[in-house]
């Protein structure tokens, strides 16, 4: 079989859905307000095929800078050899939703706005992993030598 070059090849698993999750897409995908500057993930649904995105712009967050009745401008980041363009494409309301990239730094500015209100110190970020405190490893068996041995051979086999 030859290869095919097509707009949509190599998509076989990209643009399926997932088992029971088949159809076409609910009322509240086409009833969500999206305004300039808000943050979206493209997401290709496969059930509709006017102004699906490239499969490299799938599942990839963008900046929205245009909208339509049926559609938006998105700004995406598209990594070409060593650079990363900025990327203008326009995809229907389908295809996007809306990213939660931004929540977790939401909720943060709203809870030290609270706090520094109330008068005290803001919280920072914590990492997810705390590490741990240092301590002296005091060995319980003795420790064995793992020094390498050297074979010769006319030892090893008697000539």
């Amino acid at each position: 079989m030859v290869h095919s070059y097509g707009y949509r090849a190599g998509t076989r698993d990209l643009f399926s859905k997932k088992y029971k999750k088949r159809g076409m897409p609910n009322l509240t995908r086409y009833l969500t307000n999206f305004k300039a500057g808000d943050y979206v993930d493209v997401v290709g649904d496969p059930a509709i095929q006017k102004s699906l995105p490239h499969k490299v712009y799938h599942g990839k967050t963008g900046i929205v800078w245009n909208v339509t009745p049926r559609a938006l401008g998105v700004i995406v980041n598209k990594r070409v050899g060593p650079r990363i363009i900025r990327k203008r494409i326009n995809v229907r309301v389908e295809h996007v939703r809306k990213s939660k990239c931004q929540d977790d730094l939401k909720a943060r500015v709203a809870n030290n706005i609270a706090l520094q209100k109330a008068g005290k110190k803001r919280v920072k970020r914590t990492p997810a992993g705390v590490p741990r405190t240092a301590s002296i490893v005091k060995k319980t068996k003795t420790i064995v030598d793992l020094r390498p041995e050297f074979f010769d051979p006319l030892k090893a086999y008697k000539v």
